[in-house]
């Protein structure tokens, strides 16, 4: 009896608390890395020699070129993504149908047998009608405008880059998460390496949180467990 009484407490607290690791502390944020696509195996990459150049020389390894393209183009480099979302949507949906159907029988017969004589009558009807009404609404307004750096992390044998980029932020006891991914061609990234989010293919935008404000807007795992299980 022990034993159950223990199991129980122990689902209770559990229910009560996501990570109990996390109680009074803020939530940890993840390694630098974490969210680039490591599905595909990583790519051999070159790395020029960094030699030394001459001591009076103007131009060394490490100085950019003031005639080379600064847009992204190999796996590694980085560029900007502008996101500007600000999408409205409203559906107002009505139906309504209804059937009825009606159907009678009758039958009258008659006999003459042997100087006996009979007859009757047989009368049936079928009624049945059905009806059926819905309606919906949907009313959704999103807005969001941030830029955040991504990564290339191949590049597809038709010359399209695959990017890969995340950013968080943490204010007190809530970390914001901003995850993107897609597919880009190497025209629509502008001179000064930006691209906006509309012109990614295969686009995929995630942004939410997590912390202390994200557990109190769900309700505990016990009781998302409890709602799956119940049929009622």
């Amino acid at each position: 009896m022990k034993l159950v009484f223990s199991s129980i407490a122990v689902l209770f607290l559990a229910a009560c608390a996501t990570n109990p690791s996390e109680l009074g502390r803020e939530p940890m944020m993840t390694p630098v890395g974490y969210g680039l696509n490591v599905a595909r195996e990583p790519m051999p990459t070159v790395f020029a020699h960094s030699g030394r150049g001459s001591y009076h020389s103007l131009w060394t390894q490490s100085s950019a070129d003031l005639f080379q393209d600064p847009r992204a183009k190999s796996v590694g480099d980085v560029v900007t993504v502008n996101i500007a979302i600000d999408d409205k949507a409203q559906f107002d949906n009505a139906s309504d149908r209804s059937r009825s159907s009606n159907a009678k029988l009758g039958l009258d017969f008659g006999a003459d047998f042997n100087g006996a004589s009979g007859e009757g009558f047989a009368e049936g009807s079928l009624r049945s009608s059905s009806s059926s009404e819905g309606q919906g609404t949907i009313d959704r307004s999103e807005k969001l405008r941030l830029s955040v750096a991504a990564v290339v992390t191949e590049v597809l044998p038709n010359g399209n880059l695959l990017i890969s980029g995340s950013q968080e932020v943490r204010v007190n006891f809530e970390v914001r998460v901003l995850n993107i991914a897609g597919i880009v061609r190497p025209r629509d990234i502008s001179r000064k390496n930006t691209i906006s989010y509309d012109k990614i293919a295969e686009a995929r935008v995630s942004y939410g949180g997590r912390g202390r404000l994200t557990d109190v807007q769900q309700p505990a795992w016990g009781q998302q467990v409890y709602d799956a299980i119940t049929p009622f």
